[in-house]
């Protein structure tokens, strides 16, 4: 990871020679001078920006408008209503990550494709599947979201959709196939879809926030397990480490995750988040988020499976 600190100091083709050397970049003589100039407005922007969270990353060469339209896939639906329960079965503890109880699957890439919609939905029933049948989900055979991304025809695949429609759709289709009989390919393709394969069934889904409210969502993540969110994703492409706070973003949900813990000991209390973007993004592929803040619209949009 690159230290933030240097950057003032340190010549820009210096800097550019180094990122293309960690991150493996390889570029054609015509877009090297494209990826430069990306990169150079970057720095200019990670200079402007709270050195404690932001610095270069693998999507540093890329301009904002280009890292939005094939990495951020969330499609706000035209109409919905809250229909999350607060269920009270525990009091919702004051540190909670559902990692260190292995109900979470191993970090994702969904590559150039602005499917995270597709990734925040199996990644959740995943979760739940594991909760439901007290699974290490560390060594559950991954699920499918190119199924979704392929055969879901509500939603627009590798150009967007949202949680709650590929959950209809995976009810409708009849359950969900594992990555290996299913693979991901980062981009559109004709469905595949055979039901013999099918690993997992899901019976219903339910919004897990109303009005936005953090203590519903808290207390749900801790009673049901890890939660689909949705979240305003655009400033995360300069995010390296930190806690994120809610002036750093706004609430335009445009891309979701999964909300996997939080801790309120904290000095600053804060989100646990797994993105679908590598371990080699943010802090070995998760993020934390200001908690109280409604940060990033990290509330906005919760939503479980019910297996």
């Amino acid at each position: 990871m690159f230290v933030v600190v240097s950057l003032a100091v340190l010549d820009e083709t210096v800097l550019f020679e180094a990122y293309k050397a960690q991150y493996n970049k390889q570029y054609t003589p015509d877009e090297e001078a494209l990826r430069f100039e990306n990169f150079k407005l970057s720095l200019d922007r990670i200079q402007s920006r709270n050195s404690a969270v932001f610095g270069l990353t693998k999507y540093s060469d890329m301009t904002p408008e280009e890292f939005k339209s094939t990495l951020l896939g969330y499609v706000r639906p035209e109409s919905r209503s809250d229909v999350g329960v607060l269920t009270s079965e525990i009091t919702a503890p004051q540190t909670l990550d559902w990692r260190t109880q292995n109900k979470v699957t191993p970090v994702k890439d969904q590559g150039q494709c602005g499917s995270c919609w597709a990734f925040s939905t199996v990644e959740n029933i995943e979760s739940m599947y594991c909760m439901k049948n007290n699974m290490d989900c560390t060594t559950f055979p991954p699920l499918s979201p190119q199924e979704i991304v392929d055969c879901d025809t509500t939603d627009q695949g590798c150009n967007g959709g949202d949680p709650p429609t590929a959950y209809a759709f995976v009810m409708q289709e009849g359950g969900l196939e594992d990555n290996s009989d299913y693979p991901y390919t980062a981009q559109n393709g004709n469905c595949n879809f055979q039901s013999n394969l099918v690993k997992v069934t899901i019976s219903n889904w339910q919004y897990a926030t109303t009005n936005s409210d953090e203590g519903t969502m808290q207390t749900n993540l801790a009673n049901w397990g890890p939660l689909s969110i949705c979240v305003d994703a655009e400033p995360w492409q300069d995010y390296t480490g930190g806690v994120m706070m809610a002036s750093d973003c706004s609430n335009s949900l445009d891309h979701c995750v999964q909300l996997v813990g939080y801790d309120m000991t904290q000095s600053t209390p804060f989100w646990i988040v797994r993105n679908s973007w590598g371990t080699d993004w943010g802090e070995n592929g998760y993020i934390r988020l200001q908690y109280g803040q409604d940060t990033c619209g990290c509330a906005d949009e919760a939503t479980s499976a019910i297996i």
